[in-house]
């Protein structure tokens, strides 16, 4: 099969004029802001989408996937509601738990924590918070007659200057009523463990403990708050929410994880689109040089276009030879950059040889995700800039009079 005349003038265009062959100067430039651009924008895309999985890992691992309370605060029948909600398609577990705002005090030292009560037989269907203890043991948490154990955040331990093994006294502002006014709940725990969920959020305002005993401490007698629901595929949890509402009826509300945490991932997926946009700029810079460089071959070849135009060659012609040649740098140059972001992904995620502090973003290296989407849309824009950088000079090119450069020959 023969290809027109355009394709072999383009190839012809796009090599320099020296005798060794290559590609000139300029053209070896556009073709290399076309793949740094390219590089670049994959590359940080993919460690932004690594750090949107991250911490969406480390916020399904603290948290339940749907939680379950109703308008009254309190729940008194939880085991019908359980059985209700585990019998729903998709569900993969539930545990009943209750939240209270207490402040925790060793020596002089004060910390304002949320204390999570829990069923340690049926908590790790729910949560994955617990396979991360650093030290000590779940089993701790029952009441052994003097001191009921407590699981405590890594922030807390430090702020507090607690080990594992002390005791410290947790203080309710909710008591009973005295002569002069309400009088704080006061009880003793032993610290038996803590965790680090890799969020100062949670390590710094979390702690567990047995269920019963958060029932007796915050007056609650055989009622919870609240039923955390596990489910098969996260990404269903607003599906699986609305279900359970449904089922459930009123008082009942269901929260999913991603309607608790709604401004966060906004507020990642906004920072994602504009350093996308940002980012893109490095190509549309890239694409000004495929304009001069043609620009420039349009000049020095105008002679040849008179001679082509002489020949026979209409305007149209003309103007596909340059706008194959711009199409030629700008898929070379987006084939090089997917090629050189791919390889410096694998490299970020295999090596790791890009170190963070990680007592400040508890994370040690740049966590990467190579999305297929991403790899598919940005060589598809740069191609498209590409391309669209070819118009303005190749439509000079096909407006060239043939009269005026032949006229002195």
């Amino acid at each position: 099969m023969n290809l027109p005349y355009q394709f072999f003038i383009a190839f012809r265009y796009f090599r320099s004029k020296k005798k060794h062959g290559g590609i000139s100067i300029n053209t070896f430039i556009s073709i290399a802001g076309v793949a740094l651009g390219v590089m670049t924008l994959l590359t940080v895309l993919s460690v932004m989408s690594g750090f949107h999985e991250d911490l969406q890992g480390k916020i399904l691992g603290a948290n339940a996937h749907v939680i379950v309370q109703n308008y009254e605060g309190r729940i008194k029948d939880y085991q019908s509601v359980r059985e209700k909600i585990n019998r729903i398609g998709g569900v993969a577990g539930s545990s009943p738990v209750v939240y209270g705002q207490v402040m925790l005090r060793f020596g002089s030292r004060v910390s304002g924590v949320v204390i999570r009560g829990i069923d340690p037989e049926v908590e790790r269907d729910t949560t994955d918070l617990l396979n991360k203890l650093k030290a000590g043991s779940i089993k701790g948490l029952s009441d052994d007659g003097t001191a009921p154990g407590i699981i405590i955040g890594r922030e807390i331990l430090r702020n507090l200057g607690l080990f594992v093994g002390d005791e410290i006294e947790m203080i309710s502002p909710i008591g009973e009523m005295g002569p002069l006014g309400m009088i704080p709940k006061m009880k003793k725990f032993r610290v038996v463990g803590y965790f680090e969920a890799g969020m100062y959020e949670y390590d710094s305002t979390l702690a567990f403990i047995d269920i019963h005993v958060a029932q007796n401490f915050l007056g609650l007698r055989d009622e919870i708050t609240a039923v955390e629901v596990k489910i098969d595929d996260p990404s269903r949890a607003p599906e699986i929410a609305s279900k359970i509402e449904k089922i459930l009826s009123l008082p009942y509300i269901a929260r999913d994880w991603m309607q608790m945490n709604r401004n966060l991932f906004s507020a990642l997926k906004l920072e994602k689109i504009v350093m996308f946009i940002i980012l893109t700029l490095i190509i549309l810079v890239a694409s000004f040089n495929i304009v001069s460089n043609l620009i420039m071959i349009v000049i020095e070849k105008a002679r040849e276009i008179a001679i082509m135009k002489a020949m026979g060659a209409t305007s149209r012609g003309v103007m596909s030879i340059f706008m194959i040649q711009g199409l030629i740098i700008g898929i070379t140059g987006t084939v090089f950059g997917v090629f050189g972001g791919y390889i410096l992904c694998e490299l970020l995620k295999t090596y790791k040889f890009i170190n963070l502090p990680a007592d400040v973003y508890y994370l040690s290296y740049l966590p990467v995700k190579i999305s297929l989407f991403d790899f598919i849309i940005v060589p598809a824009a740069a191609i498209l800039i590409s391309f669209l950088a070819t118009i303005y000079p190749s439509w000079q090119a096909a407006k060239l009079d043939p009269v005026e450069p032949l006229r002195y020959e």
